[in-house]
């Protein structure tokens, strides 16, 4: 009986200690599963402060030249004479080629007989009625009839005569078209015709100028810039650029015309800039890489572009407010540079997760905060 109860105690003992030993071992994973919940990070940060991007845009641009026309025959003619050809530098007003049509020779020698005759007529008609005049100031002698007669016929001489004039001067007109000179100051960059040719406004080798006429002493440099950029650019903004025929070289322009519209296929702004070019070095087909420089008026937060977080849902920064990760939703600006301009409830001195990722959970511990320099 004894051994029985002893048996008995010891089960009991027994259970009761698998129990709390049960329980022991249940408290401690209940507290190891409570640590492994919190969330522990080490992080590089940032602090905030503001700055300037300073970057450069390249677009491609054209060098054209200043001023181009294509220079055509006004009258129906035979080319005479040439007198420049391809590359030949003029001045304005200078004589280029010397066209004949003799028709219009005998057209100019008709009209001025003609003129002539009129001119003979009209001092008759007038002589007559200036003495008609004087004498019908003695009463009596001439009757009003005939006197107004003469005057109409003298008007009517004298519109006729207006009429010779401008007959003869339009014919002159165009006799003096038979001479074709430089409208401006250029270099002759096209010949598409010889002595002899048929030439004219009408008929065959009238499709094509005669020549080509361009002013290369300054130069138009067109660029088209994306309406991002416009703000950047105003008048006598300077911008450098570089073309291909001289590597290394660095070359200067300044804005001069800004179109103040957008293209409706490009979304961009057609811009002009004047390019001296008195050694003729440039040359109108050129193209250009143009170097925009991006200079921002406003001083703006900058960050590490690693900084932004760029989500599916919105764009934020991670702020380290008391050890702890803060969400902080921001707009971007221009960037450079591996760095970004960000706009949001933020402020100087903050300090922020330099290199931040959507596993950074907000309310998260941030340990270990190492800062950039």
């Amino acid at each position: 009986m004894n051994n029985t109860k002893t048996l008995a105690i010891t089960l009991v003992c027994g259970l009761q200690a698998a129990m709390l030993l049960s329980s022991c071992g249940h408290s401690e994973g209940k507290a190891e599963n409570k640590d492994a919940t919190k969330e522990v990070v080490t992080v590089a940060a940032t602090t905030l402060h503001k700055g300037k991007l300073a970057s450069i845009l390249q677009i491609p641009g054209e060098l054209v030249a200043f001023q181009q026309v294509d220079i055509y025959a006004k009258v129906s003619s035979f080319v005479k004479k040439l007198h420049v050809d391809v590359g030949s530098e003029v001045s304005t007003g200078q004589l280029l080629a010397t066209m004949e049509a003799p028709e219009i020779t005998s057209q100019l020698s008709g009209a001025e007989s003609r003129l002539k005759s009129q001119e003979a007529i009209y001092l008759a008609s007038k002589a007559n009625y200036d003495r008609l005049h004087e004498t019908s100031l003695t009463p009596g002698t001439v009757s009003k009839n005939d006197l107004d007669i003469a005057q109409a016929r003298m008007k009517s001489d004298a519109a006729q005569l207006e009429s010779a004039r401008a007959a003869y001067k339009e014919i002159t007109d165009n006799r003096n078209y038979l001479e074709i000179r430089a409208p401006f100051s250029g270099i002759v960059s096209a010949r598409n015709v010889s002595a002899g040719a048929y030439v004219g406004p009408t008929g065959k080798g009238s499709e094509f100028p005669l020549f080509t006429l361009q002013e290369q002493k300054k130069l138009r440099l067109v660029i088209s810039v994306p309406e991002a950029y416009t703000s950047y650019l105003a008048n006598n903004s300077e911008v450098g650029f570089t073309v291909k025929a001289y590597a290394g070289q660095h070359f200067t322009a300044k804005v001069n015309r800004l179109s103040g519209v957008m293209d409706t296929r490009l979304r961009s702004q057609h811009i002009e800039m004047d390019v001296p070019n008195n050694d003729k070095k440039l040359m109108p087909g050129m193209i250009a890489e143009v170097k925009i420089p991006l200079n921002t008026a406003d001083s703006a937060f900058i960050l590490p572009k690693t900084a932004v977080v760029n989500s599916t849902v919105n764009i934020f920064v991670i702020r380290v407010t008391n050890g702890k990760a803060e969400r902080v939703l921001v707009q971007t600006g221009h960037d450079a540079d591996g760095k970004i301009e960000v706009y949001g409830n933020l402020n100087a001195g903050d300090t922020i997760v330099s290199v931040a990722s959507e596993e950074i959970r907000d309310g998260a511990d941030l340990k270990h905060i190492k800062l950039d320099k």
